[in-house]
């Protein structure tokens, strides 16, 4: 791809499993953790005895990266010097519509390389002690090698305290489970010292124009915290073991990585089609980190979980306003997932902690799920901050997701189970959506706005989709009047939201002022008509006088946006062409952005400056135009 990306996925299977590298060149600085933090490893390829680095930083010369290419699903890097050419690519078959790959703690690196003459190369791997702790030093370490039931060895390095699921916070790494490096036979291992740290180590032989395979693999034994179980991550359910599961991965790993590339290459033949080579080429970058900010995991009754973590925000896990721009990706690969996502805030609304008559903001913070976090006050007893709750946006939030899922699916089988939250939530949308009060919503870092206009717009659409399920389940009189009351409402926004130039406020009582409409996408794509088509095209074309260098802002009140938001406004486009023009901006803000981590979704439309958060689950949000095509509404 054309696109030089803010950060490179190199190993992307959950939020602690995670290894990037944040330089053009695989070799000129250390790989990180989503986080920032260091997370190194070290790559050095011996050409006839002689070192050159490939993989970060150190004293070694280096071999002169000549290309890096990115898919969906791999990370693709060449390397020459006047003796050989080094091919190095790092993927992981994070499949959305396969939980076991999906969930399957093991990542790729495979290695060839190509000379005009004869030389003997050798390749050396090493994995520092940062994989499986918070910081380096944090803990004792303990290593092992260990015998995979394909006569291949791995070896392996753990902390000696294994503290399980004893804490949760935002900045912070996994302090238990077991990291297992595998390379290809005859390979030799070791464990070492150095910068103060202990490596775990295999070095193996290059056989000229032939691939060679490395297995990194993480075992948590127990991934989530649930309200007071210990869950498993979903692999387990396969009822294989940790060196089986590496077994079974080198085996299958030229069929896997063939299916990747198929997969890639589709994912992107569609993604041109619908929005341009510049949306196929972000679809690309995405894929990974949505994938990689979540954990798959099983719930005793088999029930799958699919957490979120809220990377570099609160750490909050299940967030409802994460899950919601995250949802498009998930409506369209695998609505399972998107259940997984949601089951967790249903659990934790039906509990004894939960008193309100509105949808809850989270269900935790990651890796433990046991009760809201957000707006949490002191004490014994389970008590929030109401002024720290998001009322309207959550409620609308759960009532389109589930209304989303049901026309996907073409039942309510999943909402029949909830129908008392549902039916909750979506009266107080009733109640207080026509005007929200002063209160949070999603953008909440722009602080507490009172009738805010697109809060009222989710209100709507979440009792439109409200009706909508109500009239799948053959309720037809009781959707009829939801839907009138829906009808209603969009008819006094119109009126009470225009600035009288075709552009719609920012706020009911702020003329002139103008914001992101991204929640009217639902209108348009359910075929509700509660808002012309009209009024799509105005507002839209007032939206393309407002594009700076690097995107259009969230509205009026500063420079910066966020690129979910972007693309969700984007598909109001009535073409393709307007389409691809409203969102090369963000193409070009993560081509130059300075900045260099995992995508940022919160960046400066001026400065193409991150602003806040990166590595979050709602880069899922940008596959919102697929579904234009690929969703039967």
């Amino acid at each position: 791809m054309k696109l030089r990306a803010p950060a490179y996925p190199l190993i992307t299977v959950d939020p602690y499993f995670s290894v990037w590298s944040t330089s053009n060149s695989l070799n000129k600085s250390v790989t990180a953790h989503w986080t920032g933090s260091s997370n190194t490893m070290d790559g050095i390829v011996y050409v006839d005895g002689k070192p050159f680095r490939f993989m970060g930083k150190g004293k070694e010369e280096l071999i002169r990266q000549t290309n890096v290419d990115i898919n969906a699903f791999s990370t693709a890097y060449t390397f020459e010097n006047e003796l050989i050419k080094l091919n190095i690519c790092f993927f992981t078959p994070v499949f959305a519509e396969d939980l076991y790959y999906a969930s399957r703690p093991v990542s790729y690196m495979t290695v060839s390389y190509e000379a005009d003459g004869k030389h003997e190369v050798r390749i050396g791997v090493s994995v520092s002690e940062e994989i499986c702790m918070n910081k380096k030093g944090d803990d004792k370490t303990e290593t092992g090698i260990h015998a995979l039931p394909n006569g291949l060895k791995a070896v392996s390095i753990g902390t000696k305290s294994q503290k399980m699921l004893t804490r949760s916070g935002d900045d912070l790494r996994t302090e238990w489970g077991y990291f297992y490096l595998s390379a290809p036979e005859k390979a030799e291992y070791s464990v070492c010292e150095a910068d103060e740290m202990t490596f775990v180590k295999a070095e193996f032989a290059l056989e000229k124009g032939k691939k060679s395979t490395v297995l990194f693999a993480y075992d948590d034994i127990y991934s989530i915290g649930y309200f007071g179980k210990k869950l498993k991550a979903y692999w387990h359910t396969k009822g294989i073991s940790i060196l089986e599961a590496m077994a079974e991965a080198e085996k299958e790993s030229e069929e896997i990585f063939d299916r990747c590339e198929k997969y890639s290459a589709e994912l992107f033949a569609k993604a041109e089609k619908a929005g341009g080579r510049k949306y196929a080429e972000l679809l690309s970058l995405a894929y990974r980190q949505v994938m990689n900010a979540h954990k798959i995991a099983v719930k005793e009754n088999g029930e799958v979980v699919f957490i979120s973590k809220e990377c570099f925000s609160n750490g909050c896990a299940a967030t409802v306003d994460v899950t919601y721009p995250s949802a498009p990706m998930f409506l369209l690969l695998n609505t399972e997932l998107l259940k997984g996502m949601l089951r967790p805030v249903f659990d934790f609304a039906e509990s004894e902690d939960w008193v309100y008559d509105f949808a809850p903001h989270d269900a935790g913070q990651y890796p433990l799920i046991d009760r809201q976090r957000y707006g949490l006050k002191r004490g014994r007893k389970t008590r929030y901050k109401l002024k720290s709750q998001m009322p309207v946006e959550e409620s609308g939030n759960m009532l389109v997701l589930v209304a989303n899922i049901c026309i996907r699916e073409g039942n309510t089988e999943f909402a029949d189970k909830y129908m008392n939250h549902l039916e909750s939530w979506v009266k107080y949308l009733i109640k207080y959506g026509k005007d929200p009060r002063n209160q949070l919503c999603t953008d909440d870092f722009a602080g507490h706005l009172a009738h805010n206009c697109n809060l009222s717009i989710k209100a709507i659409m979440g009792i439109a989709g409200f009706s909508k399920i109500l009239s799948m389940k053959g309720e037809t009189e009781k959707a009829a009047e939801y839907f009138e009351i829906a009808k209603k409402m969009a008819k006094s926004w119109k009126r009470r939201a225009s600035n009288g130039d075709g552009s719609y406020r920012l706020a009911f009582d702020r003329e002139g002022t103008f914001s992101m409409k991204y929640n009217m996408i639902w209108d348009k794509f359910w075929g509700t008509g509660l808002f012309e088509d009209e009024l799509y095209a105005s507002e839209f074309a007032s939206n393309l006088t407002r594009i700076n260098k690097f995107g259009m802002p969230l509205d009026n009140r500063r420079t910066y946006t966020k690129s979910d938001w972007l693309v969700w406004t984007a598909c109001l486009a009535p073409s393709k062409r307007d389409f691809e023009k409203f969102i090369a901006p963000l193409w070009d803000a993560y081509n130059k952005m300075k900045t260099r981590v995992p995508m940022t979704d919160w960046y400066d439309t001026v400065t193409a400056d991150k602003v806040g958060f990166q590595n979050r689950t709602v880069q899922g949000g940008l596959f919102i135009k697929l579904l234009e095509n690929d969703f039967k509404w």
